[in-house]
């Protein structure tokens, strides 16, 4: 089934992720590359990401993968992001006083604590957002197959991209607004939620990734 890159700059859950694809795919080579010449002659790519955004882009920068990623979009090859990951594609976060990310989706990265409404009787969602929440498919895509619409899937994360006139979400939660669980174009894919994480459904959209021919 050919090579899987997991890019690895410092900053990811790699080895669940590994793991889990290795648990999909027993006959793909999956590998944790830290540099660009490891990820050559990948069929697939995956960016996961833990943690704060600045570190992340400063990680994924310094290995040499900012390049590596932009070339790898524009040959066709099946890209997939998981949490941070999806969210160092986007053109800014508001973390950290403000990031400049990659600019692949023109969306911006937004703090949860700026926009979520209050409660009833004075009480407040909590930051960060974590637990189970059902995603709603709001476009058929290859990486839903197998997967019925409004499946729960595993979140943790305080910042969030709008759902609201963006039209290149491809799944839609809510946690308190609207919001992306999931972006697409292309030969890309990317989810806010863990696949990793999410059980028998993050494990049919991982199986979904690396059978995927980066084509709609």
């Amino acid at each position: 089934m050919g090579k899987v890159a997991v890019l690895d700059y410092g900053m990811g859950n790699l080895h669940s992720v590994a793991s889990a694809l290795n648990q999909v795919a027993p006959d793909s080579e999956v590998v944790l590359a830290t540099s660009p010449e490891q990820a050559q002659s990948a069929g697939h790519l995956l960016v996961p990401g833990v943690g704060a955004i600045r570190d992340c882009m400063v990680g994924f920068e310094a290995a040499g993968f900012a390049p590596l990623l932009k070339e790898a979009i524009s040959a066709g090859v099946p890209v997939l992001g998981i949490c941070v990951g999806m969210q160092i594609m986007m053109r800014h976060s508001e973390e950290n006083n403000g990031v400049d990310c990659l600019d692949i989706f023109s969306q911006p990265v937004k703090f949860f604590g700026s926009d979520l409404p209050e409660l009833p009787q004075g009480r407040h969602f909590k930051i960060p957002h974590m637990g189970w929440n059902c995603v709603q498919q709001t476009c058929e895509h290859p990486l839903w197959q197998g997967i019925v619409d409004r499946s729960r899937f595993y979140f943790v994360h305080s910042y969030y991209v709008p759902a609201v006139d963006n039209s290149e979400v491809a799944g839609q939660t809510e946690y308190g607004i609207p919001l992306a669980a999931a972006v697409a174009r292309g030969n890309i894919f990317a989810t806010q939620f863990h696949p990793e994480k999410s059980a028998r459904d993050g494990l049919q959209l991982l199986s979904n990734f690396v059978n995927w021919n980066g084509r709609i």
